[in-house]
């Protein structure tokens, strides 16, 4: 009882200092590495600090941290789990964030989801992003309508393909629905670096909203032309794995290295969830980032990396070359 108060006290304190910083915020999406790099930042925070960029061709923005429900989501009935999740979401809402990503490749996520919706109320700034995936049965609309009734939510704003399965058969319906008002945004999701070229060629098309993909510190590829080409065909991205599943984060906490001294002065990183976050949202190129975890204080921190300051473009390469030098 006692560590659940003091759990409570840290968020509210967290949430109170930041709602109090005036920060600047990142580069709108779209913007150049140019820009970046010469420091241009747009005035665009939410009420609670936490840079926002615009998606896709909308002048809506979201905040650049978002959340996973990828294994950690997938608990079952058991009480006290569906309890102690219920607690991640409502800190992550109270500490400014926004898109929620899961999909029914994740077991019971998305009803894990639907009891904390139920139990917190949805709030105004849920970005609700779900996913059709061919082996979870039923046609697009109906694992769309079935997915809605797991999370209780009356429409979802963004609906992707998963792992691009069956993608233009999916990708006809989702169109369909979303010009009837059904759905949001539509797009697809990749990951691992798989499929690229594939990737590159329904992108170039120029009819999806958004695009979900692995990028992150020591996964790269992305930036060659897939990066450029969303900020072409103004197509929002969304960066998964942004700890390779947790490998990348566990083996710099494992190997006791310290964040070097000027990530903390020029970037603001007191963490290494700092340190590789910012590293991804800070590429104009990224919309936001969905880590995912279990934990209260491990969500602080990745809400944390949302704030001011942010990787310049030379910072960006220095943090490259001394996670190499590893």
């Amino acid at each position: 009882m006692n560590n659940r108060f003091t759990r409570r006290q840290s968020l509210k304190l967290l949430g109170a200092s930041v709602a109090a910083s005036l920060l600047p915020s990142l580069p709108l999406f779209g913007q150049s590495m140019a820009a970046l790099s010469a420091g241009e930042h747009s005035q665009n925070t939410s009420s609670d600090g936490l840079y926002q960029k615009r998606y896709g061709k909308s002048d809506k923005t979201l905040p650049v941290i978002g959340m996973g429900t990828w294994r950690t989501f997938n608990v079952g009935r058991d009480p006290q789990l569906l309890n102690a999740r219920m607690e991640v979401v409502r800190a992550f809402f109270q500490l400014g964030g926004g898109l929620i990503d899961s999909s029914p490749m994740y077991g019971s996520a998305p009803d894990v989801m639907g009891y904390a919706l139920q139990q917190l109320g949805i709030p105004s700034r849920l970005f609700s992003a779900e996913k059709v995936w061919s082996p979870a049965g039923g046609s697009t609309r109906e694992q769309v309508d079935d997915l809605q009734s797991r999370w209780k939510v009356p429409q979802f704003d963004l609906v992707q393909v998963h792992n691009l399965t069956d993608w233009r058969e999916h990708l006809a319906e989702l169109r369909d629905m979303k010009a009837e008002g059904k759905i949001g945004y539509i797009g697809i999701t990749t990951s691992h670096g798989r499929r690229h070229r594939e990737i590159e060629q329904i992108m170039a098309a120029g009819d999806i909203d958004f695009v979900q993909l692995t990028y992150n510190i020591t996964q790269r590829r992305a930036e060659s032309r897939l990066l450029p080409l969303a900020e072409e065909q103004g197509i929002a991205v969304i960066a998964n794995r942004p700890y390779n599943g947790g490998s990348l984060i566990k083996a710099l906490k494992r190997r006791g290295e310290t964040l070097p001294e000027w990530a903390q002065a020029e970037c603001g990183c007191t963490t290494w969830a700092d340190f590789l976050l910012k590293y991804i949202v800070s590429h104009p190129g990224i919309t936001c980032v969905i880590p995912a975890t279990t934990q209260l204080e491990h969500l602080q921190e990745n809400m944390r990396a949302g704030h001011h300051p942010m990787p310049s473009a030379s910072n960006r390469q220095r943090m490259v070359r001394y996670i190499e030098s590893l």
